[in-house]
């Protein structure tokens, strides 16, 4: 009778070092596409919450003076308003000489290439996840067949088909599957939440430009303060 399979050999380490060259470079591949993918994950959290954040005063209807948005813009929202005010401080003279439509008009056109530049900030890694989540299933697909090639062969040198001869090989063909479904479930789901999330920051972002534009070009004096 043959003897179960288990200990050291068929552990998860002992089918990494075991294998063969190929399905190990797979494998290590795969854990580091996996690591990077949580690295971007993470980080584009740490951004995505900034950048709500520096948008909530505007949004709970908070005071905050406009001077102090444009000479300190510490987050995106704000760094996306100061640019309307920079505009109004700069160029005072001309947006005196135009109505009001065409001056809110101009206002949110010039805060609308500051957004396009933040919202480009939050999603500029999201191609990794997107790469990740496309090409991991594959590549752990490749090692599995590698893996399972190596166990047939095994099979006609041993000309012994018995479970305790092919298990290893088979095994850490299935792990390279297993690996890379790791590295690929993680990335789609944050690259679909986090797309979905900086779509919404940036509807928000526009709905307070909205109302910055229309607050410093029906009240002269919200301009002057500006300045």
């Amino acid at each position: 009778m043959d003897a179960p399979l288990s200990g050291p050999g068929l552990s998860f380490i002992g089918l990494l070092t075991q294998a063969d060259s190929v399905v190990k470079a797979v494998m290590i591949l795969l854990a580091l596409a996996s690591v990077w993918g949580w690295a971007v994950i993470l980080e584009t959290l740490r951004r995505l919450w900034l950048a709500q954040r520096s948008l909530q005063p505007f949004e709970a209807g908070e005071s905050v003076a406009l001077a102090e948005v444009a000479q300190r813009p510490d987050g995106a929202a704000q760094r996306v308003l100061a640019a309307g005010l920079r505009l109004v401080q700069q160029d005072r003279a001309a947006f005196s000489g135009t109505s009001a439509a065409t001056q809110r008009e101009h206002l949110v056109s010039v805060m609308r290439v500051q957004l396009g530049r933040e919202v480009r900030l939050l999603d500029r890694r999201l191609p990794v996840l997107a790469t990740i989540s496309s090409s991991a299933p594959f590549i752990g697909l490749f090692g599995t067949v590698w893996g399972i090639m190596n166990s047939f062969t095994a099979i006609a040198q041993a000309r012994d088909t018995s479970l305790a001869t092919v298990a290893p090989g088979i095994a850490e063909a299935l792990l390279a599957t297993a690996m890379g479904l790791v590295a690929a479930i993680p990335a789609v789901i944050a690259y679909n939440l986090l797309a979905a999330t900086i779509g919404r920051f940036s509807a928000r972002t526009q709905a307070v430009m909205a109302e910055t534009a229309l607050k410093l070009t029906r009240a002269p004096a919200a301009a002057d303060k500006a300045a």
